[in-house]
């Protein structure tokens, strides 16, 4: 049997990380490397690639090229850095592509790899919040197939019958709580960033770690949710779960529900869509039932976490209004992480340029093609740094 070509775009985030992990534990010869990226670690994308001897590698910083070069010479690996080079690692042929840039900059190279066709497993939930009906356009047009790896829409993906569609009720995405499950608005107010990004559970890079604080996160999945088992949204329900256990779960109209249970490690699911539609080992904690003492569920707290009722009011308002949203929260997020404004402002800041992205016209009509999502993503960060600039007044 022939290697599983495999690409890893974002291979020095955490996502990343862990498909490589996974890929070198694997037994020689199953996998084989064919293009890495990364943003601006030119040293661990170099290391990286010539430990499993990727054959192409690209850095997003196109300043970065000549220290990547460097790195590289002699190894007869292929290299290019700048927006088009990640491009080009998308576009190159593999049986296996792992999408995990972080935020809308992720977009245009996981649409090249959907165009591409074959199986694209993807991390970057921005794809579909920003450009979820042209985005499965493209899919089904390619004949793509899209396997999700973040935690709970893989347990959805796991446990939703796609013949029998008519029988499912609604599906139900988890949420640690993040840092402030039980924080007051008091605190949560003076909450600093470094408080922020301290996740109870997971191991996760800055940006996420703050909206899974937040929970705009779980709005983010709410809406890619929607996109990819085609869903409305009133049927996308969000319970908090503290202990990370049950990932996902689906509701049969007989009552019955199917729930997918692991240990809170990214490498179970990343292994799912690896291996798919087979299954392979990981170096993954068993869970041990007998062991658990508590499994809790609770609704989420609507004036303590307005990012799921402002995400699900931007996929309700339609057209270009998810790309604003998305825009403005990973705005608001920076702002936050360099002390310009403070966390329960995140919320404030991306409603408000929702609104101006509302008086623009950018709601309600279905963007016609992928340049209207960037569009519409360029203004939302203007729109969000007035905002912010008049906070700062």
């Amino acid at each position: 049997m022939s290697a599983r070509k495999v690409s890893i775009l974002g291979v020095t985030g955490s996502v990343g990380k862990a498909t490589l992990d996974l890929i070198e534990r694997a037994p020689e010869g199953q996998f084989e490397v064919v293009a890495l990226t990364a943003n601006t670690s030119v040293s661990e994308l170099a290391d990286t690639a010539k430990r499993v001897g990727a054959h192409f590698c690209a850095v997003a910083d196109e300043a970065s090229g000549e220290a990547l070069a460097d790195a590289l010479a002699g190894t007869g690996i292929a290299h290019g850095a700048g927006a088009e080079a990640v491009l080009d690692a998308a576009r190159m042929e593999a049986d296996w592509l792992m999408a995990a840039i972080v935020g809308a900059a992720g977009l245009p190279p996981t649409l090249e790899a959907v165009r591409r066709g074959g199986c694209v497993a993807f991390a970057n939930k921005e794809a579909l919040v920003c450009a979820g009906t042209l985005f499965m356009g493209a899919a089904r047009q390619s004949g793509a197939m899209l396997l999700p790896v973040d935690s709970e829409h893989n347990a959805i993906f796991q446990a939703f019958d796609e013949k029998r569609r008519a029988g499912i009720r609604r599906i139900i995405l988890t949420a640690s709580g993040g840092p402030f499950r039980t924080a007051s608005l008091e605190t949560m107010r003076a909450a600093t960033p470094a408080q922020a990004v301290n996740h109870p559970t997971w191991s996760m890079g800055a940006k996420i770690s703050v909206d899974s604080a937040t929970m705009f996160n779980k709005g983010l999945e709410v809406i890619e949710a929607c996109h990819l088992f085609d869903l409305p949204e009133s049927e996308v329900d969000v319970l908090i779960h503290p202990e990370s256990i049950v990932h996902g779960l689906v509701e049969y109209t007989d009552g019955g529900m199917l729930a997918q249970l692991g240990e809170p490690d990214m490498r179970t699911p990343i292994a799912h869509a690896l291996a798919w539609p087979d299954r392979m080992e990981t170096p993954v904690k068993r869970l041990d039932l007998a062991q658990l003492s508590d499994l809790t569920f609770q609704a989420v707290d609507a004036e303590r976490f307005q990012g799921p009722s402002i995400a699900r009011a931007a996929f309700n308002a339609a057209g270009c209004a998810p790309a604003v949203m998305n825009a403005a929260n990973e705005v608001a997020v920076a702002a936050f992480l360099n002390g310009k404004i403070g966390f329960l402002d995140i919320a404030q800041v991306v409603a408000d340029a929702l609104e101006q992205g509302d008086r623009a016209g950018l709601a309600g009509k279905a963007p016609a093609d992928f340049e209207a999502v960037y569009h519409a993503d360029r203004e939302g960060r203007r729109f969000t740094a007035d905002a912010i600039a008049r906070r700062l007044v």
